[in-house]
């Protein structure tokens, strides 16, 4: 679904991801890992518009983004999640989720200024949709709380089910186990277990080396801006080159 081909991305001196390639296929649950700085958030980045690589291609479905602004990337079944959760503090959970759900509604503003019949059947089918994703994520006892009022672990969840509301054929997350307790970072792994059974494609990054080991088919290494290693969670975890990495000593 993805193919990344010698990509680089360079601000200034600094090169933060040099010359990676990166393929992620249809059903697979794919994780990029490196140790802090590595140039994994800047690839994801890159991957989903959010920067404009340096040299090198990305396609997606064959398509190459080139010129693309980030938005479009929607329209290519690609939804994500960040670093900091980004939500609508003073909005609803259920508001939230609805947002999410524009990649798909067709209703514009003059059908919902006149309450035409399109646009209130269209609304029902949104809030329809909403409510799945929040009961998916567990967070049904909380559709009319305000997003902000939620603790953190919840308001990761929250994100993971407005990307959701898009339909997305792929989901790029940035480190959604960050700051979970282990039993929250279990209900996830039990939940991402789930949407790819659903049909829809991951790639992560994650600090989380056992959440990595147990929920991915395959494992990208990156060390300061390169690919240094790529295979399943067993080559992954006895590879001289990764060891070394996160270690800090020399490869033998």
């Amino acid at each position: 679904m993805i193919e990344a081909t010698a990509v680089t991305k360079s601000f200034g001196g600094l090169v933060a991801v040099n010359n990676v390639d990166v393929r992620v296929t249809e059903g697979q649950t794919k994780a990029l890992i490196g140790p802090n700085g590595a140039g994994k958030s800047t690839l994801l980045n890159l991957l989903t518009g959010i920067m404009p690589v340096s040299e090198g291609e990305i396609r997606i479905n064959g398509t190459s983004v080139a010129g693309r602004s980030c938005y479009e990337f929607s329209s290519l079944g690609l939804a994500r999640t960040f670093q900091n959760v980004q939500l609508f503090e003073s909005m609803t959970v259920l508001e939230n989720v609805m947002v999410g759900c524009h990649n798909w509604t067709r209703q514009g503003m003059l059908s919902g200024a006149l309450r035409w019949v399109g646009h209130l059947r269209e609304e029902r089918r949104i809030l329809a949709e909403a409510m799945t994703q929040i009961e998916a994520v567990g967070l049904a006892d909380e559709a009319d709380s305000d997003a902000g009022s939620l603790p953190f672990g919840k308001q990761r969840m929250l994100e993971i089910a407005r990307a959701l509301a898009g339909r997305p054929r792929m989901l790029l997350l940035d480190e959604p186990a960050s700051g979970l307790s282990t039993r929250e970072t279990t209900q996830l792994a039990v939940l991402l277990r789930k949407i790819v059974s659903e049909g829809v494609t991951i790639l992560l990054v994650d600090h989380d080396m056992q959440f990595v080991m147990e929920i991915s088919d395959e494992i990208a290494v990156l060390d300061r801006g390169k690919k240094i290693a790529e295979g399943t969670p067993e080559e992954i975890q006895n590879d001289p080159k990764v060891i070394a990495a996160y270690l800090g000593a020399e490869a033998k």
